[in-house]
Order: structure tokens, then sequence, then C-alpha cells
């Protein structure tokens, strides 16, 4: 139950962006029902039937100046990258559901296929075809020289730690909104209040806050007698 636990949180973690094109309700949607046709008259097609014409096929050259472009910008090592950051989200959650032991020989079969399942290359094949789409072949080569430049090569430098910077910071910002937001809800849902961190402008006061400390009992003599005064020392 462990093992399974492990590989369905592994697979939802990991397919997160494909589920979520998953109709709410988690219901599918019924093909629609082709309408009868009449004598004489053309078949309708499908709803949702592309009737674009087949892509042409990809100019050479073109082709050529787009993947030229990606390896100057880093972008060819895309499909490396994702596949480089699955597998390291599949290792994090089967490193608490396998025993020490069991963990290398489970990652080497697991990367193997699915480096076979989903090869890298296959992603930049896909970003060609996505960038030929949007720019022509003068459009790549006024970016390449961009980026062939110096200010172009500091660019591709920087913006990887410009982009995590950019991220961190904003998750923060949002943090904090969410923190303030539950707070602002707490008295409606008092429940709240157990997992929330603690309100640095508003610290919870100390237990008996404000109370003096009782007096000590004073001890008795041993030689007097309940009731009597203690009988003073001879002198």
């Amino acid at each position: 139950m462990k093992l399974r636990n492990a590989l369905i949180a592994a697979v939802l973690f990991t397919a997160g962006p494909a589920l979520a094109q998953t109709p709410a309700g988690g219901t599918q949607q019924k093909p629609a029902t082709a309408a009868p046709v009449q004598p004489g008259q053309a078949a309708a097609k499908p709803a949702g039937t592309d009737s674009k014409a087949p892509a042409e096929k990809l100019d050479p050259a073109k082709e050529a100046a787009i993947r030229h472009l990606l390896d100057i910008t880093g972008e060819s090592k895309e499909g490396e990258n994702i596949n480089t950051g699955m597998t390291g989200r599949v290792h994090d959650v089967m490193s608490r559901a396998l025993p020490a032991d069991q963990l290398p020989k489970f990652m080497d079969t697991f990367s193997q296929r699915f480096t076979a399942g989903a090869p890298p290359s296959a992603v930049t094949d896909a970003v060609v075809k996505i960038y030929a789409e949007h720019f022509s072949v003068e459009d790549i080569q006024g970016i390449t020289k961009f980026y062939e430049s110096p200010v172009g090569q500091r660019m591709v430098k920087e913006m990887p730690d410009v982009a995590r910077e950019s991220q961190d910071l904003g998750m923060q910002m949002g943090q904090k909104v969410v923190i303030a937001v539950l707070r602002g809800m707490s008295d409606e849902y008092p429940q709240l209040k157990q997992m929330l961190p603690p309100d640095p402008d508003h610290p919870a006061p100390a237990p008996n806050a404000g109370t003096a400390p009782a007096p000590a009992p004073s001890t008795p003599n041993p030689n007097s007698t309940p009731g009597t005064k203690p009988t003073p020392p001879q002198q």
C-alpha cells in the first residue's frame, strides 16, 4: 500500500499539467452524435475535426536556423532539463517509500524507460515547429544576431537566475498575502488559528503574564509548640 501510494503521488506530481486539462468533475464529454446524412448531401465533419490542410514540410534552411538559435539560447537542452526535473521528483517520492538498497536499481530502470518513452530530442523537435509557426527566417536571423552579441550572451547567462529569483520573490509575496487573508478569516473559521504560523505583529500573551509570584511559605521553628510563642534564647 505504501509503495502504491508513493507511485500515485509521483505520477500526480509530474503529470499536473496534463491532469489540469481534465474537465471539471472528472467526467469526460461524450462524443457528439453525427447528424443523419440526407441523400445527395456530403457528410458533415465531426465536431473538433481540424479543417486545416496538413502542415507543410519545414524548410531545411529555416529548421537549421532555428536549431542554431536554440543552441545559442540553451533552449535545445529543455528536454533534458524537463526529464531531469521529473526524474528528481520521482526519486524524492520513492526515497520515502522504498528501502535504501532498492532505490538505485529502481531509479536506473525508471530512468531508462522514461528516457526511452520521452526522449529529450522530442521536446526540441516540437519547439522547432513552434518557432517555425511564429517566426519567419528573417525573424530567426535577427533574433540570432542579437543573442550572438555580447549583450545577448549576457542575457543568456543571467536569465536563468533572473527567472528563478523573480519566481521566488513572487512566491514569497504571494505567501504573505495568503497568510494575511487566512488570518482575517480565522474568526469565522477558528480551525485556521491552529494551522497558521504565529503573527509577529500580534504575539500571543505569555502564560500568567502580569501575575506576581506567590510568596514562599515560612519555615516553622521545630522547637515551637503549635499555638505558643517561641521562647527567646537565654542570656
